[in-house]
């Protein structure tokens, strides 16, 4: 299928110093917790990006020396030679469908914590560490410098050995030393490092020309740039001290990849940032300061920006870590102009989170990220049906709608039965709170998916119980019925519930999403589920001008989201809407006027004048019809839970699982406990 000439753009080969990559798709250096320990998985999910199209992959940041050690988090590690043969599996998989592949080498200075190492962490300047840990790194001197100077020449020596075309020097995220010493708030130097601004980018110039003089045209050199802070006048500032940073080194490397920091800036959520291309006002200036050619990010999904941008000369190149992560085929579905088969990123964050709790990466949109080589899961691809030949999936959930795809895809006929008059369960009606109509991409994806085969029966408004299923004559059946918020209190923290007065008014998160709103305020919010939920809810009342408490047995709200980046913005939204936030207390007594919390600690009480309450708690699994078909008696060849109904989790949680019900639907279940998935082994052979 030839591609639209809108899009042919887009598919421009471009020079990047000695090589070329051959489209405008580039991902970006992202983390993925597989790194060194897995090489293996980092391999086969970076391959699977060339094999969807992109043209330019890199890897995560990677480690040059002990004291740059990010553990517990397993990033790239290039100490010595014997990193070398892991970062060549990950060449050779990206090289074997035509890409380039760039490495990100990092000294993380005081972002390191070197828990492992129990190296001294290095800074510009006395200073307590980046990351919250009661230690401190000391400044460097000149010898430190020479040393870090050498590290990092020795890095690209193996980066080029191991086959790389991009080798990155990294000044960004408030993550490395090079960006360290470029920044006042971190570099009090009085030396030729510190002071001006030409002083303190003296130390990443001299990188640059050092990964230059080595490279010497074997490979290009990129330069990772944060050009904001997003402090205003406490920072960095784009079209200030970060355009002159631009100007003192516009032609220096071969590839400018600019972004904004922290990284919670540059990898903002959909709640708080929803527009496609948001870094745009931050990096557009940079390709009129310099000839070489410019990265840009921001969350690009759509096809239509992504040409836009290069038409209009913002960009060279198309960046992307979580868009690519959504949909690793991008490129070539805008390629063969099937844009409407394209898994956009609704922007949650799990993918970060992933990387934040040292676990393997993951995707709310694409169950199959991170899976690749342990699973050999493909997010295109999958095996066909078995004997069986039909199959019936109750409830039209994230769980659901994935199951029925996949097994539609495996080419069994899919009866799908949903009790509501919508498809999408629980992302439609979370899909309506504050910040999060990007969920709804997660049912819309789907549904559009099985629109469109012919083997699909779609019914809604159709609640079934036992007996209708038995009637259907369906002999495999996945029950995808969800779960609902408890009302009685119970939680991780009030394992036995809370006392309810008559007259009480308490409601669950599906009351509200249902649009039943308290009859009076003050309405108390209380969360022990500690994920991103109870926080829009609040902030939906709040929206609604009722008065609003908020109450957690967490010493923060909505802890969960310090993973995905978003905490700080969460509870400065709450206190900027006027809500009262009471943490690290219990819930103990519902009152019809007011509402009794204990403190954590103290169990001192405490009386909340309110006159309803919104208890995000625990779930109940809504397991009626599994429960009644076990009964039954009724022999199915297959019948099983699927999703929240197994146990209620994140979307991402339950549209995995409903991945994995089609994917093993008749495999011997024996073979799950003997080959859960594979595992990278440590070598254990004694060093001579």
């Amino acid at each position: 299928m030839p591609t639209p000439d809108r899009y042919s753009v887009l598919f421009e080969s471009v020079k990047i110093g000695p090589v070329t990559a051959p489209n405008r798709f580039y991902q970006v250096p992202h983390c993925n917790s597989l790194g060194y320990m897995r090489p293996k998985a980092e391999a086969a999910m970076r391959r699977m990006k060339a094999q969807g199209g992109w043209g330019v992959i890199c890897t995560q940041e990677v480690e040059i020396h002990p004291s740059s050690d990010l553990s517990p988090f397993p990033e790239g590690r290039l100490w010595d030679d014997r990193d070398i043969p892991g970062m060549v599996m990950m060449v050779d998989a990206v090289h074997e469908h035509g890409s380039l592949a760039g490495i990100e080498l990092a000294h993380n200075g005081c972002h390191a914590m070197n828990h492992m190492t129990r190296a001294t962490a290095l800074a510009p300047s006395d200073m307590a560490l980046h990351i919250p840990h009661p230690r401190q790194a000391r400044a460097m001197d000149k010898e430190d410098i020479r040393n870090l100077r050498r590290w990092h020449q020795d890095a690209t020596r193996r980066s080029l050995t191991a086959g790389f075309d991009i080798v990155y020097v990294y000044a960004g995220h408030h993550m490395t030393t090079a960006h360290h010493f470029m920044l006042p708030e971190y570099n009090q130097r009085m030396d030729e490092y510190g002071g001006s601004l030409e002083n303190r980018v003296r130390l990443t110039r001299e990188l640059l020309e050092d990964t230059l003089e080595i490279c010497d045209g074997k490979a290009a050199v990129a330069f990772r740039f944060a050009v904001d802070e997003m402090m205003g006048e406490d920072g960095m500032q784009a079209h200030e001290e970060g355009r002159a940073v631009v100007e003192l080194l516009a032609e220096m490397p071969d590839l400018w990849d600019v972004n904004v920091a922290g990284w919670d800036n540059d990898s903002q959520t959909t709640r708080f940032e929803p527009q496609d291309g948001y870094q745009m006002p931050y990096v557009d200036f940079v390709k009129s300061v310099t000839t070489k050619p410019v990265v840009g990010t921001g969350r690009l999904t759509s096809p239509d920006v992504m040409a836009g941008l290069i038409n209009k000369g913002t960009l060279d190149f198309i960046g992307a870590a979580r868009p690519s992560i959504a949909d690793p085929f991008i490129p070539l579905k805008i390629k063969e102009d099937r844009i409407d088969e394209i898994r956009e990123c609704i922007g949650c964050n799990i993918c970060v989170s992933c990387d934040n709790l040292s676990i393997p990466i993951r995707c709310t949109q694409n169950p199959t990220m991170g899976e690749e080589w342990r699973r050999g899961w493909h997010p295109e691809e999958i095996d066909g049906k078995g004997k069986e030949e039909a199959a019936l999936v109750v409830g039209a959930g994230p769980a659901g709608l994935e199951c029925a795809m996949q097994l539609a895809r495996r080419g069994y006929h899919v009866t799908l039965a949903e009790a509501g008059s919508e498809a999408g369960g629980r992302v439609l009606h979370e899909s309506g709170l504050p910040g999060l109509s990007a969920w709804k991409r997660v049912a819309d994806y789907r549904m559009h998916d099985l629109q469109q085969r012919a083997n699909v029966d779609l019914y809604f408004d159709s609640e079934l119980d036992a007996d209708q299923v038995i009637e259907l004559g369906i002999p495999n059946v996945f029950v995808a019925t969800g779960s609902t918020w408890r009302t009685d209190g119970r939680g991780r923290a009030t394992m036995h519930g809370v006392p309810i007065a008559d007259g009480a008014e308490v409601l669950s998160p599906d009351d509200i999403m249902a649009g039943k709103m308290p009859s009076a305020g003050p309405v108390l919010v209380y969360d022990d589920d500690q994920g991103y939920l109870a926080a829009v809810l609040a902030e939906h009342l709040a929206q609604a001008g009722l008065e609003v408490v908020f109450v957690t047995p967490a010493s923060v709200v909505s802890p969960f989201t310090d993973h995905t980046l978003e905490q700080g913005r969460v509870q400065t939204r709450l206190i900027e809407l006027g809500v009262e936030i009471i943490p690290t207390h219990v819930l103990t007594e519902i009152g019809a006027e007011s509402i009794c919390i204990a403190c954590d600690y103290s169990d001192r009480p405490r009386d909340v004048p309110a006159r309803s309450a919104v208890l995000v708690t625990e779930r109940h699994r809504t397991t009626g019809l599994y429960e009644a078909l076990k009964a039954s008696g009724q022999a199915f060849n297959h019948l099983a839970l699927v999703g929240d109904a197994e146990a209620p989790g994140l979307i991402a949680d339950a549209v995995w699982h409903g991945h994995l019900a089609a994917r093993e639907f008749e495999r011997d279940p024996a073979l799950n406990d003997a080959d859960w998935f594979r595992r990278e082994i440590t070598d254990l052979r004694e060093e001579s």
